[in-house]
């Protein structure tokens, strides 16, 4: 498929958000001013809003310090490196501190993330039919950090009416290679895109990106959301932050099974015990038997691939292993 030129427009002169505000026509009239080509919303359009506004507009601003927010906004502790927390939050994001944000507020008050921001960018996308007739989608974007790599990117964390994934599974390369898992995060590249334009200082929490039209659905069709690219509990490689890792697996607490993952297959395991403690297991009863080795450590190298110690044979200093836990 042929595509024109992608542009972003963000506009200036948005007033000071406060609880209550009409965002979307907030973004109209600072369109207007701006003179974004013809001066208004196109079929196709993209319009791209940040999660701070739309906090402050629905009233999701808390005096207080992030530290004093942050229990109330975190599901469980992923990875702590002195004052700095990772958590994966109530809306299933892993961020720093929950996503809590002390910049661009009143001093004293913290903005916390919307409570629900595919429904807040569905109930902006039907606000700008009924205003401007146009189909447009919306995405709402936040600040994240990345593993492995420094600095930060804006990615969506609502989204109503477009493809939030763009799948060439099943198509092939222009050198006859078979695309398997090729699927581009669509909407947090429109989310990027759009910060470039928009900056952190500039009072611009607006932005039009045009020339993706491909990517929005039809008129009632407000899709899946930004929701489903969070990955579920379990899921993730990285359900822990190293030291974290070590840690739980030695408490071996059930609620805190779940983000090691799936259980290993059972030569997983057996490799992964042979590695650790030299020992190679034996196939025993449909699990495996630990010659030698402290039953401690098995039970955290058990516990992180999802099996469970059954036993301890105390005469022959062996561990018995059973088959993976239901997870």
């Amino acid at each position: 498929m042929t595509r024109s030129a992608i542009t972003v427009t963000a506009p200036e002169g948005v007033p000071e958000v406060r609880k209550g505000d009409d965002l979307a026509a907030l973004l109209l009239a600072a369109l207007e001013s701006e003179g974004l080509q013809d001066g208004a919303l196109r079929d196709g359009d993209i319009v791209v809003v940040t999660s701070k506004v739309v906090s402050k507009a629905e009233g999701n601003v808390r005096e207080g310090t992030r530290e004093d927010a942050l229990p109330g906004e975190t599901v469980r502790v992923v990875a702590r490196r002195g004052p700095t927390q990772i958590v994966r939050g109530r809306l299933g994001l892993t961020m720093a501190a929950a996503g809590i944000d002390a910049s661009n507020v009143e001093a004293g008050y913290i903005v916390l993330l919307p409570l629900d921001p595919d429904a807040s960018a569905r109930a902006l996308r039907a606000t700008f039919r009924d205003r401007t007739g146009t189909n447009v989608g919306v995405v709402i974007t936040d600040t994240a950090g990345r593993a492995w790599r420094d600095g930060q990117t804006d990615i969506a964390i609502g989204a109503a009416g477009l493809d939030v994934l763009e799948s060439f599974a099943g198509q092939i390369d222009a050198y006859g290679n078979d695309l398997v898992v090729t699927a581009p995060a669509v909407v947090d590249e429109i989310a990027s895109a759009a910060e470039i334009s928009q900056g952190k200082l500039g009072a611009r929490p607006f932005a039009v990106v045009r020339g993706r039209a491909d990517l929005v659905r039809e008129p009632g069709d407000d899709g899946p959301g930004a929701g489903a690219l969070i990955r579920p509990e379990g899921s993730d490689f990285f359900g822990f932050g190293a030291r974290e890792a070590v840690v739980r697996a030695l408490k071996g607490a059930a609620e805190d099974q779940t983000p090691f993952g799936a259980p290993a297959s059972i030569e997983e395991l057996s490799a992964a015990v042979a590695e650790v403690t030299g020992t190679a297991p034996i196939a025993h009863e449909g699990g495996l038997l630990v010659d030698g080795a402290d039953p401690a450590v098995i039970a955290a190298l058990a516990f992180a691939h999802g099996w469970r110690c059954d036993h301890e044979d105390t005469n022959r200093g062996a561990t018995s292993l059973s088959l993976p836990m239901t997870t």
